[in-house]
């Protein structure tokens, strides 16, 4: 088990009280405290990209269960490269918009907000059935295999290099999404810039070898991520939140740093600070880490120095210690978690309760990382007991 340090229920609102207080983020979006659900991959819609019964209550159950903020899922945003795993939720049509309504409904009855996070998984597709190929900044061959738990099986696929064309159609899946999301209701959205996707492969010079206006030096290979982001604004309408999510690491190059450290990390948050986005969401595998080697800052710790928006920090945060840690100095506004809020939807409420928080069981996730497996894997573990 990992307990708060206090088993006292008073003590433990006094140790991490940082993690209580409100936090308003863009013009008028205030949360209620400063814990947040991380995007995690569910693969539960419909195969035609329709959220469910399922995941509404799922997603639900995280606003009962005392948490702010919900960002969900990557969602994709078109009908042609954008998605990336079977039975992914979509924003790449009316019907797809429409299907999120009540779920947004039922997080907003208990308080909570919500943003969606839109993906387009570029060269690390490995389920779409609206392309039989897929396209990312260049013929590279992605590194790794395709994510079994995500129904994904050998290597990944030989992308074929994006056109201008094909540039401006991600660009426009992401702003129509964007607006759609804001019709369906959500508090905002957060653009998935990180963990290996379509933008971070353009951000990436190994994966990047384009000689236009999008590749070579890293102000062209950040210029998709920030026309995504002009284009989101200005599809949607105040005070609707955009926010942006930044990562070294990959779901296929795990250990990935960026080649100029923070000289590049500098350009990069700077870059993203001028844009006309609400939040930063970074993610390292343990946020409080120094990002290139100790000593030195955090990755959430360098955002914060070059944009003037919260940041979001993420990474093994689900001990309370260390997320309010990241807080207390001055590192991040705000911290989401992921094997924390799978193993309790309810982890903010048994935090201020004093209870304690049990170990993430991987047997959620395995063999699918699917709502129906961890059900059956909830209800057979509390069977044998």
């Amino acid at each position: 088990m990992n307990a708060p340090t206090d088993r006292h229920p008073g003590a433990a609102r006094t140790a991490h009280a940082s993690l209580f207080t409100p936090l308003r983020v863009g013009r008028e979006l205030r949360l209620s405290n400063r814990l947040a659900v991380a995007p995690m991959t569910r693969v539960s819609a419909t195969a035609d990209g329709h959220a469910t019964p399922l995941m509404a209550d799922y997603y639900e159950a995280f606003a009962a269960g005392g948490f702010g903020l919900v960002i969900t899922e990557g969602i994709y945003t078109d009908k042609a490269y954008a998605q990336g795993y079977l039975f992914q939720p979509g924003l790449a049509d009316d019907a797809q918009r429409d299907a999120w309504r009540t779920l947004v409904d039922r997080v907003h009855a208990h308080g909570g907000r919500i943003v969606a996070q839109l993906m387009h998984a570029g060269a690390l597709s490995q389920g779409n059935p609206y392309r039989t190929g897929t396209k990312g900044p260049s013929a590279v061959l992605p590194a790794g295999q395709q994510m079994a738990f995500y129904r994904g099986e050998g290597p990944y696929r030989l992308p074929d290099a994006m056109s201008a064309d094909d540039i401006a159609q991600a660009i426009e899946g992401f702003a129509q999404a964007a607006r759609r999301a804001q019709e369906a209701g959500f508090d905002g959205v957060e653009i998935h810039g990180a963990n290996g996707y379509l933008l971070d492969q353009f951000l990436t010079a190994h994966t990047n070898l384009r000689q236009d206006r999008y590749g070579g030096s890293l102000e062209n290979r950040l210029r998709v991520t920030a026309e995504v982001i002009q284009a989101v604004r200005q599809s949607t309408t105040q005070p609707f939140v955009v926010g942006v999510r930044s990562s070294q690491g990959k779901v296929n190059d795990f250990t990935h740093k960026w080649e100029g450290g923070e000289a590049d990390a500098a350009q990069i948050f700077g870059t993203l600070g001028a844009l006309p986005i609400d939040y930063l969401h970074t993610t390292e595998f343990e946020a409080w880490n120094a990002a290139f080697g100790a000593p030195g800052a955090s990755l959430a710790a360098l955002a914060r120095r070059h944009v003037s928006v919260p940041v979001l920090a993420n990474g093994s945060l689900h001990e309370a210690t260390q997320a309010a840690g990241m807080l207390a100095r001055q590192e991040a506004d705000f911290v989401s978690l992921g094997r924390g809020a799978l193993t309790h939807a309810d982890w903010p409420l048994r935090l201020r309760a004093g209870q304690a928080h049990e170990t993430f069981d991987r047997g959620l996730l395995a063999p699918i990382a699917d709502l129906a497996n961890a059900a059956r894997h909830r209800t057979a573990r509390a069977e044998a007991k």
